[in-house]
């Protein structure tokens, strides 16, 4: 068998594998989170996130809104030796970003099972 004709049948395999591959992924929502940073961003995002007092007074000043809180933890670095500390039945995770308007904040977020808390966010 010549070479090109190898060639042919390599080819039309690889496009049928390409399509059931593609058809069995489609309609999945997966996720790729290999690393821990983006498997602990993934999981706080993923739950009912809510305020704590002080957090939600600090979001009244104004120089930091919701926004600035999801960027952060879509695209925030988690500082790991500060984190995963066992704190009032959660964890407690320091996430690192910055706002819309390039400020640095620091924001640490306690995760229970069930849902995310917000505890406080911090000016650098």
């Amino acid at each position: 068998m010549k070479f090109i004709h190898r060639f042919a049948y390599y080819l039309v395999g690889l496009v049928i594998g390409l399509f059931f591959v593609a058809l069995v992924f489609s309609g999945k929502d997966t996720r790729c989170n290999y690393f821990p940073n983006a498997r602990v961003l993934n999981d706080l995002r993923n739950k009912p996130f809510h305020y704590s007092d002080k957090a939600s007074q600090i979001l009244a000043e104004k120089w930091i809104d919701t926004a600035d809180i999801k960027n952060t933890l879509q695209y925030g670095d988690v500082d790991f030796d500060n984190s995963n500390i066992e704190l009032k039945k959660g964890k407690l995770y320091v996430i690192e970003g910055k706002t819309i308007k390039n400020q640095e904040v620091t924001l640490k977020v306690i995760n229970y099972s069930d849902k995310a808390v917000l505890e406080d966010i911090i000016k650098k």
